[in-house]
C-alpha cells in the first residue's frame, strides 16, 4: 500500500498535520525548537525530510542506509524541554511517536483525499508502517505490534503527553512569514519571487487549514484546535476536487521524483 501512497502528491498535504502532532510531544518539540533549521531554511528542511521519507519506501537497499544516517544525525540532539526535563531525540518513546503519527494521519486524510480504507487495508497499512519503523531502527518492543495495541497507546499519548508547544504555535500561525521558495524548477522560483508577498498570506492560511483539517479529530481535540462545521464542509469540497483530479494525472505529475524512478525501475 505504501508503494502507491507514499509517493503520491496527495501525501504532501498530510505532512503538516503529522509534523504538528510530532512536535506537540514536548521532547520532540524541544528538539526541533533547539536544533532544527525550519525557521531559517523551511524549504530546504522540508525537501530533505521529504527525500528521506521517500527513501524509506522506495530506496531499496538505500532505505536501511538512510535509516542509519538518521540515527547518526539524531544522536547529538538532546537538551532540556520547556518543563525542565531532559530529552534525547533517540529516546524510544519520542522516537517511536514521531514515526507513529504517520499512521493515523494517513488513515484520516484518506477519507478526504482518496477512498476510505477497508479494515483489511488498515491492517495492511499498519503492518507496512511497522516495517518502515524497523528501517528507521525502531525496535518492535517500542511500537505497538497490532492495531488493537496501537489505539490505546495512541490515545494515552494524546491524553497525557501532547501539548501546544512553541513549535506547534508557529506551525499553525495564520500570519507566519515564510521566505519565498528557493527549491524547485528555476522558472517557477523566478515567477514566485515577485508574487510571494501577495501569495504568502494565502499559503499560510491554506497550510493552517490543511494542518488542522487533516489532523485526526481526537488529536485536534487534545491540542484544543478549533474546527468548525463550515471548515469541515470546505475540506470535503476540497477533497472532492482532489479525488477527481489527481487519479487522472499522468504518472510524471502524480508521483514525486524518487517514487517515479522507483516505479519505472520496478516495471523495467
Amino acid at each position: 500500500m505504501l508503494w502507491s501512497l507514499a509517493g503520491d502528491i496527495r501525501m504532501l498535504m498530510t505532512l503538516p498535520a503529522a509534523l504538528t502532532m510530532q512536535v506537540a510531544h514536548p521532547a520532540v518539540g524541544a528538539g526541533v525548537d533547539d536544533h532544527s533549521v525550519f525557521r531559517t531554511d523551511p524549504w530546504g528542511r522540508g525537501e530533505r525530510s521529504l527525500t528521506s521519507l521517500q527513501l524509506w519506501v522506495y530506496g531499496g537497499a538505500g532505505a536501511a542506509a538512510e535509516g542509519r544516517r538518521l540515527r547518526r544525525m539524531h544522536k547529538a540532539i538532546q537538551g532540556t524541554d520547556a518543563h525542565g526535563r531532559r530529552y534525547h531525540a533517540l529516546a524510544p518513546a519520542s522516537y517511536a511517536w514521531v514515526h507513529a503519527t504517520g499512521y493515523p494521519v494517513f488513515r484520516h486524510a484518506q477519507q478526504y483525499l482518496g477512498r476510505p480504507f477497508t479494515e483489511a487495508q488498515e491492517r495492511q497499512l499498519y503492518a507496512e508502517w511497522l516495517q518502515v519503523g524497523r528501517v528507521l531502527g525502531i525496535r518492535d518492543r517500542d511500537m505497538p505490534q497490532s492495531i488493537e495495541e496501537f489505539w490505546p497507546y495512541y490515545h494515552k499519548v494524546l491524553d497525557n503527553e501532547l501539548e501546544v508547544t512553541v513549535v506547534v504555535e508557529e506551525l499553525i500561525a495564520p500570519d507566519q512569514s515564510i521566505p519565498a521558495p528557493d527549491r524547485g524548477p528555476r522558472w517557477l522560483r523566478l515567477v514566485l519571487r515577485p508574487l510571494w508577498p501577495a501569495l504568502c498570506p494565502w499559503f499560510t492560511r491554506l497550510r493552517r487549514f490543511l494542518t488542522i483539517g487533516l489532523m485526526p479529530p481526537e488529536a485536534r481535540n487534545a491540542l484544543g484546535l478549533e474546527w468548525t462545521d463550515a471548515q469541515e464542509r470546505r475540506l470535503r469540497r476540497f477533497g472532492r476536487v482532489v479525488r477527481a483530479v489527481v487519479p487522472v494525472l499522468p504518472e510524471r505529475l502524480r508521483f514525486m521524483p524518487i517514487a517515479r524512478r522507483a516505479r519505472r525501475a520496478a516495471r523495467g
